[in-house]
């Protein structure tokens, strides 16, 4: 089995990639750094595959020859909308939902010829929800859970699934990113905004670890995940049951 997964030099992508691995997929680590997602790969047996996802006119031609596609990549930036900076929205929804577009795109030709897909897109419990002045990964995020059904609906008759995984905030360098952003904005520790912000929401009062997220891609590829498919797997600690 080929796998390819986005953002895998670190990370969710980085977990979901060692996961897959030792599940026995060849897995092709994408990343826009090329010696971290070399380094993936050797770890796992793997290739690497250098490629800035923003690029989304450069990725339009493109085709993959992948069995499964896991795609993680992803950014944040934080304001309010009369703040947000339109290049900042534009790159976050080209990277996180033009991107997700175009590589399905390269991939299901090859998925409908073997008739066997599929494709996990590491979505969020915003993709389900909404938090202020995240207008541009909110936006995104929805977007990408819609494009995930009509995957669904398109490739079920080919053997292909797709689905997202909702997660909510997961113990990564972008999120212990968002952490310290907030505590020097705030003067507060990080700790504090750790459980009064972060976790306020949440039943299960902790961050999520990046294995958690990837041992759910990894059922969701199984072959015992064939009639799942156009679903949202929340795994947000509670967080959209309130």
């Amino acid at each position: 089995m080929k796998a390819v997964v986005t953002g895998g030099a670190a990370g969710i992508g980085a977990a979901v990639a060692r996961r897959l691995a030792a599940d026995g997929a060849s897995v092709t680590v994408v990343d826009r750094d090329g010696a971290a997602a070399a380094e993936v790969a050797r770890e796992i047996g793997g290739s690497a595959l250098e490629l800035d996802l923003t690029d989304t006119v450069g990725l339009a031609d493109l085709r993959l020859d992948a069995d499964v596609l896991v795609s993680n990549a992803g950014v944040q930036h934080v304001a309010p909308i009369e703040d947000f900076e339109p290049q900042w929205f534009h790159r976050i929804v080209a990277l996180m939902l033009e991107a997700p577009f175009l590589l399905t795109r390269a991939v299901l030709p090859g998925m409908y010829e073997r008739g066997f897909g599929r494709i996990v897109h590491v979505s969020s419990v915003h993709g389900l929800r909404a938090s202020k002045y995240k207008a541009a990964y909110v936006a995104a995020k929805h977007g990408v859970e819609g494009l995930s059904k009509v995957t669904a609906l398109e490739g079920g008759e080919h053997g292909v699934t797709s689905n997202c995984v909702n997660p909510g905030y997961v113990r990564t360098a972008l999120v212990a990113k968002q952490i310290a952003e907030q505590a020097a904005a705030h003067g507060i520790t990080e700790q504090q905004v750790t459980e009064e912000v972060f976790l306020a929401r949440p039943a299960i009062k902790r961050l999520i670890e990046p294995d958690e997220v990837a041992g759910l891609v990894s059922w969701l590829c199984a072959p015992g995940a064939a009639m799942v498919t156009g679903a949202s797997y929340t795994m947000d600690g509670g967080w959209t049951a309130n």
